[in-house]
């Protein structure tokens, strides 16, 4: 299997940048496209339903924060990257709608854990292990 894209989840977090990292490992070995998505859950129940994309002007400051510094990440490894910013209610879902997209065409989902143990994961979710079962996609979890 070639891969072409791979999406790279990205909520600013040092877990986060550490999955950037290693796809960046993983891209400079197959020529391929890193996506980095962040997704914005403070818009309402109907965004959870088709999780528009935000156009870059009215991106929030911290998401293009985020975006901005995993680019450059990339630019320095010579890597093919593009940001996108996601509107919508919880990330897992909007990430994994955003995925299982065959229009947009993702081959490798890379995120970052932060594994908050079993307490808050029973009560909150875990977004990396949403991922993991529902998106069509091979998923890489780095911790």
């Amino acid at each position: 299997m070639s891969l072409k894209k791979i999406m790279v989840c990205l909520d600013g977090s040092k877990n986060s940048m550490k999955g950037l990292k290693e796809a960046i490992k993983l891209v400079k070995q197959t020529n391929t496209t890193i996506l980095g998505i962040h997704c914005v859950t403070k818009f309402g129940i109907f965004t959870a339903v088709h999780t528009p994309k935000i156009p870059q002007k009215k991106w929030p400051k911290d998401a293009r924060k985020i975006i901005v510094y995993a680019k450059k990440q990339a630019e320095k490894s010579k890597i093919d990257f593009e940001g996108v910013v996601l509107a919508g209610h919880t990330a897992g879902y909007d990430l994994v709608t955003f995925a299982n997209n065959p229009t947009n065409r993702i081959d490798q989902i890379v995120i970052g854990t932060r594994g908050m143990g079993f307490p808050r994961e029973l009560f909150f979710g875990s977004t990396s292990h949403f991922i993991l079962h529902k998106a069509k996609a091979p998923v890489t979890i780095v911790k």
